[in-house]
């Protein structure tokens, strides 16, 4: 027994002195984007600052592709020894439990959540084919004209889409999802009047909207976005509690010795708290919104767990 007890001792010093001594090498991070995108550019500019901190590199490792199952996926299988972190999204660790017959994770047992690196609401739009000008009007709309109202989103089973089911579920209405392979051309539809409704993201809608092309009915977010101030939540238009955002967040293994996410996360916060980062995210409408501590990360998740299955189900996705 004595011995037994002298292994775990010796265990669980050698752990600690190892999270005292990280980092000793380059700390690897995968994000699930092409290289060159702003979700990509934003991490690199994030690495370096990251790496001056820690004194030692940290090396981007592009995965793109799967709505970010991939990468967190390979988060998950990674040792638990610091060395790799990656970002995650709001389908990646939440919603595609509910899409997905046999998820490769589990997003809480596989996986350590870091920090919540931003959050961003969607913009509801009418096109010009629809007589509308207010969620009501929307509404009222779609009520007189069931199954004729047709609402184009970036894909099956995203945020975009989810919210357009959400607002369904919520109301009554019955319009039609149109799915497209990316917003620009949802975007394009949408503002030619080819679609009347769009659930669309906030920074490639705003052109469209200040020409006039769309209408800007109302925002998912919980509260206005200092880029439309003029333009009502949903929430306050009509549905009071309605909120829905896209989110994005960092990663580990599940079992990294909790002094080093404890380092990565003080150190991000850190970072996406000087103005150059809060002035990029505010100028393309997204919300400086990282997480007080890890464990207010893993609720966020948690909470969307628990969330988004019955929106699926009401939606009459079948999980793939």
């Amino acid at each position: 027994m004595k011995k037994i007890l002298v292994i775990l001792c010796l265990a669980i010093s050698g752990g600690a002195a190892n999270a005292q001594q990280w980092p000793g090498k380059p700390v690897r991070w995968i994000v699930p984007y092409a290289p060159g995108g702003f979700a990509d550019i934003r991490a690199r500019k994030m690495g370096v600052d990251l790496a001056k901190a820690l004194g030692q590199p940290v090396v981007i490792e592009n995965r793109a592709g799967a709505g970010g199952t991939v990468v967190t996926d390979a988060v998950a299988k990674a040792p638990a020894d610091g060395y790799t972190i990656g970002s995650g999204n709001l389908a990646s660790m939440s919603v595609n439990v509910s899409l997905m017959k046999k998820l490769p994770y589990d997003p809480l047992k596989d996986l350590q959540p870091v920090m919540l690196i931003e959050r961003s609401a969607l913009i509801l739009v009418a096109g010009p084919g629809l007589k509308a000008n207010s969620v009501q009007e929307l509404i009222a709309y779609a009520k007189a004209n069931p199954g004729k109202v047709g609402f184009g989103s970036s894909g099956i089973g995203g945020a975009h889409h989810l919210s357009g089911e959400m607002l369904k579920l919520r109301t009554g209405i019955d319009i039609v999802h149109i799915p497209y392979k990316g917003g620009g051309q949802a975007i394009a539809d949408v503002a030619s009047g080819q679609v009347k409704v769009g659930v669309l993201g906030m920074a490639p809608s705003l052109p469209h909207i200040q020409s006039g092309k769309l209408i800007a009915l109302a925002v998912t977010g919980g509260r206005r976005s200092p880029l439309l101030p003029d333009v009502p939540t949903v929430a306050e238009a009509a549905l009071p509690g309605f909120e829905t955002v896209q989110w994005q967040g960092i990663a580990a293994p599940a079992g990294t010795p909790p002094e080093i996410v404890g380092r990565i996360h003080d150190e991000l916060v850190r970072i996406m708290g000087t103005p150059a980062v809060v002035e990029r995210l505010k100028s393309i409408g997204m919300d400086n919104s990282t997480s007080p501590t890890p464990d207010d990360f893993r609720k966020l998740i948690d909470d969307d767990l628990h969330r988004w299955p019955a929106i699926v189900k009401a939606a009459g996705i079948e999980p793939e």
